[in-house]
């Protein structure tokens, strides 16, 4: 048994309220049978079954010498290993590192080194990527599947790497929630990705009983998205916490989706905006109701909200988030305000700020700047990155980047992201990540690359562009060599080309004017061209 805490502050919980591996074992003693995740090729764990494949995996990694502390990273895609790999490196008191499986080039090489990981936990079908750039302090990768050999590193095949729960060497201190759990990456804007720190008391807290009340142990959640995403991550830590259980999507897809949710007998689903559109788009038939599900989070609240709730008969709720904070902003079901993300939940405090971190008028757009009354219920901070740090927590609150109005009701509405990032169907982009590779193309002398509004919901991926003296930009020839350098994701869909950039009088591009301009008649477009990118099936 884990130590009483030795603290009196009843904000912060006890370790065996939010931390991985008391979470594990006591549910194990507790309700050995009840079922925690049920899987899209059919199968299940029960917690029993849960724990014993932690602690064995738990033991094999002890013995490549993660200890307590140690960064892992973890390169895998939606799946039973990938979940397993994320709990037992939390059950020794390491901290889980993923990397999004899209990542390859000089994105991949970043976070290689910003990571401190000495072991990578990857797919076989992702280490070609690793061939010919720095892996830094990794020195041994425990792969899954066939793949290359030539990588230079200690290789263990992932079904070896196992053990006796006999073999695992005893705590020498209790894990406690204000330890380190994970480094998560999240886009740069003006900068390289940042990893951001995570302690066991803020992933708990980011959807917890204060923030996801309506969310109980006898739900079952879907989970489709990446366990390297905050949903993917989130989501089976705080149906653990809650001793429920979860339904394991590897993608998500329209055709599929409903089947799977009532194979799995899901009761909640969250459903990125784009997600919903999908789903309210396809044919209505007799079969839209017959399900399990009673409650499904819409991120961001479109016009899809009260069709999706008519037809399906599910309340929805929407929530703002993101890796770094605790969802601040949570709806009530079935919000009347469209486009609304909801109140200020219980327990944090929220602002709407100008420039100078002076509070505008309500009904005035300004940053929205978050603090919460719980120690550690937030970010730890950006890892290896203090000055994004103290940009972020200057004058004691979190900065979210993202402006909001407020209306006379304490509704908050999202308006735009002060910074550059770009939201293409879940995923966050930096337009500095994709304009850095962009310019790495011999022919084009700079580069702007905006958000432009999508069909779907969220945005596109645009990029603007002006040539070398004498030069012709070839779409086609430019998007194949971004194709082998960016996630596909961050691909430009548009890409327009100017003689010139429109500039500021100290030379900065004025991106803002890009933006209002949008897609013109002189903008090429990749899908209409007939080239669409897709995520790799691994």
């Amino acid at each position: 048994m884990a130590e009483a805490p030795v603290h009196a502050d009843p904000r912060v919980l006890d370790r065996r309220t939010c931390v991985l591996r008391y979470l594990v074992d006591d549910f194990a003693a507790s309700q050995p049978d009840a079922l925690y995740a049920v899987f899209e090729e059919g199968g299940c764990w029960t917690y029993a079954a849960l724990r014993d494949l932690v602690v064995r995996k738990a033991a094999g990694l002890q013995k490549l010498g993660v200890a307590r502390g140690d960064h892992v990273a973890v390169w895998l895609p939606n799946g039973r290993e990938a979940l397993i790999t994320f709990y037992a490196i939390n059950y020794l008191g390491a901290v889980f590192v993923p990397f999004n499986t899209a990542y390859r080039g000089s994105l991949l090489e970043h976070v290689l080194a910003n990571s401190d990981a000495r072991v990578l936990v990857a797919h076989g079908g992702l280490l070609d990527r690793l061939v010919g750039i720095d892996t830094a302090a990794v020195e041994t990768i425990v792969t899954l599947g066939e793949g290359p050999e030539d990588s230079g590193l200690v290789r263990h095949d992932f079904a070896s790497v196992t053990g006796e729960e006999a073999e695992l060497a005893p705590l020498v201190s209790p894990i406690e929630p204000w330890d380190t759990q994970s480094i998560i990456y999240t886009s740069g804007t003006t900068g390289p990705s940042k990893g951001v720190v995570s302690s066991y008391l803020h992933l708990y807290t980011n959807a917890g009983p204060e923030s996801w009340h309506f969310v109980t142990g006898e739900d079952r959640f879907l989970v489709n998205m990446p366990v390297f995403h905050i949903g993917g991550l989130g989501i089976p830590f705080v149906m653990l916490a809650r001793g429920g259980s979860i339904a394991l999507m590897e993608n998500f897809s329209t055709d599929t989706f409903w089947d799977f949710v009532r194979r799995t007998q899901c009761t909640v689903i969250f459903l990125l905006g784009v997600m919903a559109t999908f789903l309210i788009k396809r044919r209505p038939d007799a079969g839209d109701r017959d399900h399990n599900v009673r409650k499904a989070f819409m991120v961001p609240l479109t016009d899809a909200a009260g069709p999706f709730q008519q037809r399906f008969g599910i309340d929805v709720f929407t929530i703002f988030n993101m890796t770094e904070i605790c969802s601040p902003i949570v709806s009530e079901a079935n919000p009347v305000k469209l486009g609304t993300c909801g109140h200020a939940r219980a327990g944090v405090e929220v602002r709407l700020v100008d420039a100078n971190d002076c509070e505008v008028p309500v009904g005035t757009v300004g940053e929205m700047i978050v603090r919460t009354d719980r120690p550690w219920a937030m970010n730890s901070g950006y890892h290896k990155n203090p000055e994004a740090t103290a940009r972020a927590w200057r004058n004691g609150w979190f900065h979210t980047g993202d402006a909001f109005r407020r209306d006379g009701d304490g509704y908050f509405f999202f308006v735009d992201r002060v910074k550059d990032a770009i939201r293409r169907r879940g995923e966050n982009i930096s337009s500095f990540e994709v304009e850095s590779e962009v310019i790495a193309y011999t022919d084009v002398r700079e580069a702007a690359v905006i958000g432009v509004p999508s069909e779907y919901s969220e945005d596109e991926v645009m990029a603007v562009i002006a040539p070398v003296p004498g030069a012709v930009i070839d779409p086609v020839a430019l998007t194949e060599f971004l194709a082998a350098r960016l996630p596909y994701f961050m691909v430009p869909r548009y890409i327009r080309v100017l003689p010139e950039l429109p500039k500021t009088p100290t030379a900065k591009v004025i991106k803002a004017e890009l933006r209002g301009e949008g897609i013109t008649a002189d903008t090429w477009d990749r899908e209409a061209a007939g080239i669409k990118l897709r995520k790799e099936r691994l």
